[in-house]
């Protein structure tokens, strides 16, 4: 950050850049060059009068909204709040003055990162579905595998009354194909404990030539083989059968997942939260407040990439041959298994993250302060003041 109280030339051209910014404006730093008066101690650092400056390109931030990206900070690795270029000499330590249009998107997204964490933090979750009366006479089950599928499929039916578990229940091991159970994990970690990118944790498996658990059908069934009072255990690999194995009459369809930046995105403010609150309130944040916000959002998934597509095809192989070898009963064709092409995306942008966090912070924006107005605008030019 500039130093308040210096007055040169290029530090009063900052301040008045930011007056401009904070006015609504949208000029670069590059094509400013009206001067202002100091306005405090420090100017704030090139990532966040960037992160406004394109807020104000896509919306128009309420005034609250506008000293929260002023002042937020900028978490992980990553950066320190840098210095304008042209405003300042360079130091003899530390990063180099920036132009802001050249940081690249995955600096702005720290900040922005940051402030959605906030916000989620703020929100108030959706509920889940309360639990209904427990049925005595239900059927036993356990649901394991693939989360895209378990998970929304459990939760609707402890709310109808039938919890999983007890002694003697059948366990069904959920899936499809292993491209897309895959992705579906790297979803379900987005929206958890957040880890490593989409590229970054397939290499990791691929290297290793691991599956991660919640993909590995034929681990799980082994695991839970044998184990005393644990009934048996079926592998369903079509959805539709899942009704009948728990004895209900119909199912709700899984939830479609989510576009590849939107879960980039999560992710991102997954190692925020991880700052803010415990574990297990980070979960919740996450998948009741956050990705209800994330569910209509249009995008490709995720998908795997070309360089790995051998491998999977191999390890789904290999997965196939062993549940059949087993002797698994099998509900539905086990060479679905398979991974089979579909459109997607081989890796989430920053770009289209970026893009994304500006459009949830606005909303929220709207949401909270009455501050509806979200259409592009010129944000004046060089030198001259605005009015928000």
């Amino acid at each position: 950050m500039t130093g308040g109280h210096e007055d040169t030339p290029g530090v009063r051209r900052a301040w008045g850049w930011l007056r401009h910014l904070q006015a609504g404006g949208t000029t670069a730093w590059a094509d400013w060059s009206g001067p202002g008066p100091a306005g405090g101690r420090v100017l704030p650092g090139a990532q966040q009068l960037e992160l406004l400056r394109r807020l104000n390109l896509v919306g128009v931030p309420s005034e609250a909204l506008v000293h929260r990206v002023l002042t937020a900070s900028a978490p992980g690795r990553g950066r320190p709040d840098l210095e304008l270029a042209g405003a300042v000499d360079r130091p003899r330590f530390g990063p180099p003055p920036v132009d802001p249009a050249d940081l690249p998107d995955d600096e702005l997204l720290r900040v922005a990162a940051n402030l959605l964490a906030e916000d989620v933090v703020a929100g108030e979750p959706v509920p889940e579905p309360a639990p209904g009366w427990v049925r005595p006479w239900r059927r036993r089950y356990r649901l394991l595998g693939d989360p895209a599928l378990a998970v929304p499929l459990r939760t609707e039916l402890i709310a109808r009354g039938r919890p999983p578990g007890g002694r003697n229940a059948v366990v069904l091991v959920l899936g499809t194909d292993l491209g897309q159970m895959l992705a579906d994990v790297w979803e379900h970690r987005c929206f958890g404990d957040g880890g490593a990118t989409w590229r970054r944790w397939l290499d990791s498996l691929a290297r290793r030539d691991v599956l991660p658990p919640r993909a590995d059908l034929l681990r799980i069934a082994e695991a839970w083989t044998g184990r005393p009072g644990r009934g048996r255990v079926e592998v369903v690999l079509d959805p539709a059968a899942v009704a009948d194995l728990v004895g209900v009459r119909r199912l709700s369809p899984p939830p479609p997942p989510v576009p590849a930046d939107a879960a980039d995105l999560a992710r991102r403010v997954s190692a925020v939260l991880s700052l803010l609150v415990t574990p297990p309130r980070r979960e919740v944040l996450l998948r009741q407040t956050l990705r209800p916000r994330l569910a209509g959002v249009a995008g490709p998934p995720v998908v795997v990439p070309e360089e790995h597509r051998a491998w999977v095809h191999t390890r789904a192989v290999r997965m196939r041959d062993g549940l059949l070898d087993a002797g698994y009963a099998v509900h539905g064709d086990p060479d679905a298994l398979l991974p089979r092409a579909r459109p997607g995306a081989a890796e989430p942008s920053d770009a289209g993250a970026l893009a994304l966090s500006l459009r949830l912070l606005l909303e929220r924006d709207a949401a909270t302060t009455g501050h509806t107005d979200h259409g592009s605008h010129d944000g004046g030019h060089d030198g001259e003041e605005t009015t928000r």
